[in-house]
């Protein structure tokens, strides 16, 4: 196995209104190149602080995270900026879209920050990236005048166009109507298709869409457990 991403062991928590939390407790997972993986669990069961690690945007308290062979204890702050700005796409369920920019310019917006691309390379990518989503045409569209699944695959846009190993979905759907929501998710299954290295890791409680993937896990007391394949259904 090719591995992507892994945690081993990993611990975190955080005091809310003087009590200690701890949503990870010794989580655990593995992750290979080109798997698609959902995570599901209840609300505050810690999804969203173990999709936080996931993505280097949170250290863990105790324990390993590892991406692409590097342990991300060893980069200062700002080197794992720049990391994980070159290996993880994020697409959040609230598209954080920014309203006074283009569609183009909020898919490039990730770019801004890369030193080893020129201007017309972060373009290129950034019109590519819309294009693979089917929004070429509606590059110069302002949020407002997108629908949301429109703005939701500008997000994924914006997250391709990093051009990702790891591509991280947290509630991608949970802003949208079942049906829209259904066309979101095949395009993200497409997308991974055609580029069969791409990690994909979908954090939901939607266990109709976590089904979808190849392999699935629950959160539960601060770890994670492997559940039946898609065809033995999630229980």
């Amino acid at each position: 196995m090719s591995e992507v991403l892994a945690l081993d062991k990993v611990e975190k928590g955080f005091s809310v209104g003087g009590h200690r939390v701890e949503p990870l407790r010794g989580a655990s997972i593995t992750v290979a190149r080109g798997d698609y993986v959902s995570i599901v669990g209840p609300s505050g069961s810690g999804k969203s602080t173990l999709l936080h690690v996931l993505g280097c945007l949170e250290r863990p308290d105790r324990g390993v995270v590892r991406v692409e062979g590097t342990e991300t204890s060893s980069l200062s702050d700002e080197a794992l900026s720049t990391f994980r700005g070159r290996v993880l796409g994020f697409v959040f369920q609230r598209f954080h879209l920014v309203d006074r920019m283009s569609a183009l310019r909020n898919v490039a917006m990730p770019l801004d920050y890369r030193d080893d691309l020129t201007l017309r390379e972060k373009t290129e990518r950034s019109q590519h990236a819309l294009s693979q989503v089917g929004l070429d045409s509606h590059a110069e569209h302002r949020p407002r005048q997108l629908s949301g699944g429109q703005q939701q695959r500008v997000a994924i846009a914006r997250a391709l166009a990093v051009r990702p190993r790891i591509l991280l979905l947290d509630e991608p759907t949970g802003n949208l109507d079942p049906e829209t929501g259904a066309s979101v998710m095949r395009i993200i299954e497409t997308l991974q298709g055609q580029e069969p290295d791409l990690a994909v890791i979908l954090v939901t409680h939607d266990m109709d869409l976590a089904a979808r993937a190849t392999f699935s896990y629950r959160l539960e007391q601060g770890q994670l457990r492997r559940v039946p394949p898609v065809g033995e259904g999630i229980r």
